[in-house]
């Protein structure tokens, strides 16, 4: 039985208009949902970075789906804070809250004014934050001095059953690691071949729960608009590590705009104007072996935003028409193609 979530992505999209998505993609059909945790945005043109737990109280709240979050303990936030948000989370909507949880990007990092770690460094500090975080979910007492440190710190809510902890991956070397604490793993779409290779390394070493894709799609009728679109609002994510790992402003990611080719893009996103043939693509990926996919539609509308046309009448539920159509759309031909696939 797969899972057929929907990403809902911080970077691209005011929180308003975000939550008016989560609540139409359960209208639709959709299983679930998942959304990245920024402080900044990939590109300037993309323009927002919400808080993501706080939408994720209201996601929670205003709809049936569960949900999860992928988080970087380590720097910007403590993993105390990470454990309590999760198990604050867990305690109110049982079954419905996982958090994947890695060594983060300097793009969201730096703001503490820290210096950015090496990878090594990076990794040894996440696996401390893992079992900072499994302890307190299990309502222990913890002290730690480490690359973290930790000073008797006890959750006093505790969810009856704590949430999973996920390991997010792009590498097979890095799904191995993931297989010694994580519950699942998370990685996201690239080459087929590579995508096995993730699966294959996280699951030889161990590893245990659901493995879940997340996969960018850019979809429109307009071919022409389809590719523009992806160009434009995740063109600069075509680099990938280490380049995405260490860059430190989306300024930074948006002066290798220039140097992005259509095949680049087209390689990192699925660009598709045809339904059944992105349904029949979307498909051939979870027959990888994916317990669960979440797509992500990158192509959003700027047209509609309330925080910059702070004279526009207000809405109770503020939407974007661009995701609204591609929820219509995946309603109509995605769903029921990929639950084919499911039986």
């Amino acid at each position: 039985m797969v899972t057929i979530g929907f990403h809902h992505s911080h970077e691209q999209v005011h929180p308003g208009r975000l939550l008016a998505a989560a609540q139409r993609a359960q209208e639709v059909g959709f299983d679930a949902g998942m959304c990245s945790d920024h402080f900044a945005p990939w590109s300037a043109t993309q323009g927002h970075s919400g808080f993501a737990w706080s939408w994720l109280g209201a996601a929670l709240a205003t709809t049936r789906l569960p949900f999860g979050v992928v988080n970087a303990p380590g720097q910007r936030y403590h993993p105390v804070i990470v454990a309590q948000a999760a198990a604050t989370l867990a305690a109110m909507f049982p079954g419905r809250f996982w958090v994947a949880l890695g060594s983060g990007e300097n793009l969201n990092e730096h703001v503490t004014g820290d210096g950015w770690p090496a990878k090594g460094v990076r990794d040894a500090r996440l696996r401390e934050c893992v079992g900072v975080i499994r302890a307190l979910l299990a309502g222990e007492e913890v002290s730690h001095d480490g690359l973290v440190r930790v000073d008797r710190a006890k959750l006093w809510t505790l969810p009856d059953e704590p949430p999973k902890l996920v390991g997010p991956a792009v590498t097979p070397a890095t799904a191995a690691a993931h297989a010694q604490w994580a519950d699942g793993l998370v990685t996201v779409n690239q080459h087929p071949e590579r995508l096995r290779e993730v699966v294959g390394a996280y699951r030889e070493a161990g590893g245990r729960g659901t493995v879940a894709l997340q996969v960018h799609v850019s979809w429109s009728p307009d071919p022409d608009e389809a590719l523009a679109v992806a160009r434009e609002q995740w063109g600069v994510q075509v680099f990938g590590p280490p380049l995405a790992w260490d860059l430190d402003t989306p300024e930074a990611f948006d002066s290798l705009a220039p140097h992005v080719s259509d095949d680049a893009v087209r390689a990192s996103v699925l660009v598709e104007h045809d339904p059944a043939r992105l349904a029949d693509r979307l498909a051939d990926l979870v027959g990888i072996g994916f317990d669960a996919v979440y797509v992500h539609q990158v192509a959003t509308d700027p047209r509609v935003s309330d925080d910059k046309h702070p004279s526009a009448a207000p809405t109770a539920t503020p939407r974007d028409a661009t995701l609204d159509r591609f929820l219509d759309m995946a309603g109509e031909h995605l769903l029921p193609a990929l639950r084919e696939v499911r039986a």
